[in-house]
């Protein structure tokens, strides 16, 4: 039985505006990021409230879907929330190690307290800066100097006179010069020279040797005496000065230590400080006095870094658990890195120079991250894992991690990590990551996976309205009338492919809107109304469509061969879509066929031109296998058969042309004509079932705008599945040709309802014996096959006979 055409209300579902509910941009419920996403949803928060290792989420979902705003929103409630928002989050400081300088130290405090921290040891550096050279200009600390100065000098004085009062028992005399020491014999009150000294006997020369010898002994053992004499001077000396530095230091340290008595690591970091102070205090004098330099005390204190406390995170600011998302996500900006600076031609650091990464910022809350940028990013992916791994944050230069660093760098303690990470990315990528990765599913358990579209019910209906009218106030649009919110929510249900469907693509959602705004604003009018959304649809499919209109003109002009009438052997239009970006747009494709005697080869030209895709190839060998089965079971076929895309240059697949493919290979084989005022679509199984196909609206438009125009005859139509009557979202021209009886849609469920469409005749059922009823189209085809298979029985005799009679 030949198909019927479609009622019109069957290619578009119009929106009911009474179903919206909304008679003034006051009635709009509130915007619903969540809506059709209660999967999601519950993905999301089982995650957040998941303590456990390895709970980490990938959202899942395409891009435009508003996965990052969900996200967001779920995060933003549930801090707030949950004992994990309750827990606080730190501050995170480096403060210098004096004991191993390239090893810095980590401390961790409440936030707020390293910033405060920061700034009272700089007050502290400050206050030293300017008490210490006081401290020791003092008259007091001079005159302790001068004491302990007069002191061993008199005792040096004493114990020189001690030994030149030896000397001169002796007749020696003990005489100081630039060189040192001179001791020579004296005679009447004279030093006595060479010539005297040898023209004395020789008895009392050797007595004289050894008086000398003996006072030189001395002389050695007091100048011993007075180094040690100048240590233990050197040591009150810094007794003093350590005794000076207390009193200068002591106030400000008891001051930072009741203020801080309550964290044990800023006191053993202030003792640190203290005696490092107390050890250097030369450091924080200044060859001027206090008052003059005082003007260069900013710059002095620089000069002071070891004092510093270096906040990498300063969380005083934050009201719950930080919610981070790195938009770049290379190995730096994640892990955080060491910066260096030059100095005298080499390249040094200091723990100062030490910045977080966007792990640090996120510690106690969560990180955000574009699956796709995280795994374009070199060494990115495993630094990740490690961190999540180790659940702690260690800073290592790429350089250090592949062993290559040549310049001197630091070790900093690294930070406990507490931070959940969020993928998002699409659904590909977390299969392929499932797949390759083994350690994936061990860290990233949970998966949020986005809905693409939601039943379109008077509820969905109703909300999705609040959605788009809240879109508007957010962005400070127009207020919409009811008329361009049904014409929205229309076009949304177009954009999911299904009448009974609304797209969730928030992205295209709010562009259309702001699109519709634009042209109201354009003409003058204070509401976005119906018109307005047409006029946006329809600018950006003009703006799109260049390629479309070019392949438009070709057939028009004859260069592209297409028949919208009359009727053709072994000819059928097919239908195509071409997808170009984010424009798809259907392309009529004439596809013709061969069949005459042969092994039973069915030639797809497109596979054997290495055009065609695996799926397309799928579809051919299907109806291979359905035409054998159905009109040749119980012989083989006798019939070399080719399948073509005419005038097609470029790839090809999909199985959505095989009921073409069919029909005209049945006709090539029957030599029945079909006509050309129709074009199909729809894949079919073995079993001749017509299934649904994708792009059905592009697909008919674009027959339809070849039939409008080489001229509407109201012969023209296009034959798609029976299963995608429910996707049809036409356009407006297309539903008014149609109710004019100029065009025509018709559902095929079976090839029997094809085969009937297209050639008029009678497809005729099988009977008990096999054979379809005479006169009927698969009759025709049953018999060429069996003639077929009858002259290939004969040619198989003959050559036999030929071969005995030259054997004989």
């Amino acid at each position: 039985m030949v198909p019927s055409a479609l009622a019109v209300s069957q290619l578009y579902r119009h929106c009911d505006e009474s179903e919206l509910g909304l008679d003034s941009n006051e009635d709009c419920g509130a915007f619903d990021v969540a809506l059709g996403q209660a999967r999601a949803v519950d993905a999301i928060r089982f995650a957040i409230d998941m303590p456990h290792e390895g709970y980490n989420l990938y959202v899942a979902g395409s891009t435009g879907v508003g996965k990052h705003q969900l996200v967001n929103q779920i995060l933003r409630d549930q801090c707030h929330s949950n004992a994990r928002g309750q827990a606080g989050v730190y501050d995170w400081c480096y403060i210098n190690n004096f004991a191993e300088p390239h090893k810095p130290k980590l401390l961790k405090l409440a936030k707020g307290t390293g910033a405060q921290l920061k700034g009272d040891m700089k007050n502290l550096v400050e206050r030293l800066l300017m008490a210490l050279p006081n401290t020791f200009q003092s008259d007091e600390y001079k005159q302790r100097i001068a004491a302990i100065q007069e002191e061993f000098q008199e005792r040096e004085e004493q114990l020189f006179k001690s030994l030149e009062q030896r000397a001169h028992d002796l007749d020696l005399a003990v005489l100081r010069t630039p060189d040192g020491f001179t001791i020579g014999p004296v005679k009447d009150g004279k030093l006595m020279g060479s010539a005297r000294f040898h023209e004395l006997p020789e008895a009392e020369q050797n007595q004289i040797k050894a008086n000398i010898d003996t006072i030189n002994e001395q002389l050695k053992q007091n100048l011993q005496t007075i180094n040690s004499w100048q240590e233990e001077g050197m040591e009150q000396v810094k007794r003093l000065n350590q005794g000076f530095v207390r009193q200068a230091i002591d106030p400000a340290m008891v001051q930072l230590k009741t203020k801080y008595g309550e964290l044990p690591d800023v006191i053993r970091y202030l003792d640190d400080v203290h005696v490092d102070i107390t050890n250097s205090a030369g450091d924080f004098m200044v060859g001027d006095d206090a008052k003059a330099a005082e003007p260069r005390l900013h710059s002095r204190t620089g000069n002071f870094f070891r004092y510093q406390v270096n906040v990498v995170v300063d969380n005083s600011q934050t009201a719950a658990s930080p919610i981070i998302y790195e938009d770049n996500p290379t190995y730096q900006n994640l892990i955080g890195h060491v910066e260096n600076y030059a100095e005298y031609g080499a390249l040094t650091t200091n723990f100062t120079l030490i910045k977080a990464g966007a792990l640090h910022r996120a510690n106690g809350g969560y990180l955000i991250l574009d699956a796709h940028a995280l795994l374009l990013n070199g060494f990115s992916w495993q630094a990740i894992k490690r961190v999540i791994r180790s659940r702690e944050i260690r800073i290592e230069s790429l350089e250090r991690v592949l062993s290559l660093a040549t310049t001197i760098t630091l070790d900093p303690e690294p930070v406990p990590s507490d931070v959940k990470i969020v993928l998002c990315g699409d659904r590909m990528l977390y299969y392929l990551l499932k797949y390759h990765d083994p350690d994936f599913d061990l860290l990233f358990k949970v998966q949020a996976d986005f809905s693409e579209t939601i039943e379109r019910d008077t509820e969905a209906t109703r909300l999705y309205a609040g959605i788009i009218r809240s879109i508007a106030r957010r962005e400070k649009l127009r207020p919409l009338a009811a008329g361009g919110i049904a014409r929205i929510i229309e076009q949304c249900a177009r954009n999911a492919e299904d009448s009974r469907k609304l797209s969730l693509h928030m992205q295209q959602l709010g562009d259309l809107i702001r699109d519709a705004d634009f042209h109201t604003r354009q003409q003058g009018h204070s509401q976005i109304d119906r018109a307005h959304v047409q006029a946006a649809i329809d600018q950006r499919i003009w703006h799109s469509s260049r390629y479309r209109e070019l392949l438009q003109q070709q057939i028009e002009q004859g260069s592209l061969l297409l028949s919208t009438r009359g009727e053709a052997v072994a000819q059928i239009n097919g239908l195509s879509v071409l997808q170009l970006g984010d424009f798809s747009f259907g392309r009529p494709a004439r596809i013709t066929a061969t069949a005459r005697l042969g092994g039973g080869k069915l030639i797809d030209i497109e596979r054997e031109s290495e055009l065609g895709g695996a799926i397309h190839s799928k579809g051919v060998m299907i109806l291979g296998a359905l035409l054998a089965s159905r009109y040749a079971p119980n012989q083989p076929l006798a019939l070399s058969a080719t399948l073509v895309f005419e005038q097609s240059y470029g790839p090809i697949d999909g199985d959505s042309a095989s009921v073409a493919e069919l029909l005209v290979l049945l006709s090539a084989i029957s030599q029945l004509p079909l006509k050309q005022s129709l074009a199909v679509t729809g894949s079919i199984n073995q079993l001749g079932q017509v299934q649904a196909i994708g792009g059905v609206n592009e697909k008919i438009e674009g027959y339809f705008d070849v039939c409008q125009a080489q001229g509407l005859s109201g012969e023209q139509g296009v034959a798609i599945p029976a299963s995608n009557v429910r996707h049809l979202m036409l356009r407006q021209d297309v539903v008014e040709a149609c109710a004019a009886g100029d065009f025509a849609i018709y559902p095929l469920q079976t090839l029997d309802d094809a085969i009937e469409l297209f050639s008029g005749l009678k497809a005729g059922r099988a009977g008990k014996n096999g054979h379809f009823a005479k006169s009927s189209f698969n009759r025709r085809v049953q018999d060429r096959l069996q003639k077929l298979g009858q002259l290939m029985r004969q040619q198989k005799t003959a050559a036999s006979k030929k071969q005995a009679h030259r054997n004989g």
